[in-house]
């Protein structure tokens, strides 16, 4: 089921800092991130990957499908993290100019993991 959670953010004078690790419920085996995107991305689901995605810049929507409820998410603040579970069938579009969505996992990548079938 997918869940937001708040990043840590420490400010001052000098600027903000964001820190995200021990509020993951997992620990990162991998980290990328998606920019300059023109097409839907994703549309696909794990057999044991978690993930974390962060909007570090602009805004994406995420759609999430799980086996009873479609949700969508506007990730659009750099202090919100969305938590998505293996069976999370999710794709990610409408990338603002200048988007860039971090994602951390927490498996390697294995193409054997993934699932291409929605649930509906």
């Amino acid at each position: 089921m997918p869940k937001l959670i708040k990043i840590k953010t420490i400010k001052d004078t000098r600027g903000s800092l964001g820190v995200i690790g021990e509020d993951l419920p997992f620990k990162i085996m991998r980290t990328f991130f998606l920019y300059d995107v023109t097409k839907e991305r994703g549309g696909h689901r794990h057999k044991s990957s978690t993930q974390a995605l962060i909007c570090l810049n602009g805004r994406c929507d995420v759609n999430v499908q799980t086996q009873t409820e479609d949700t969508k998410f506007s990730l659009q603040d750099n202090s919100t993290c969305l938590i998505l579970d293996p069976e999370d069938w999710h794709t990610m579009n409408n990338f603002s100019n200048g988007a860039i969505l971090l994602v951390m996992a927490s498996e390697p990548y294995d193409p054997k993991d993934y699932i291409y079938e929605p649930y509906r």
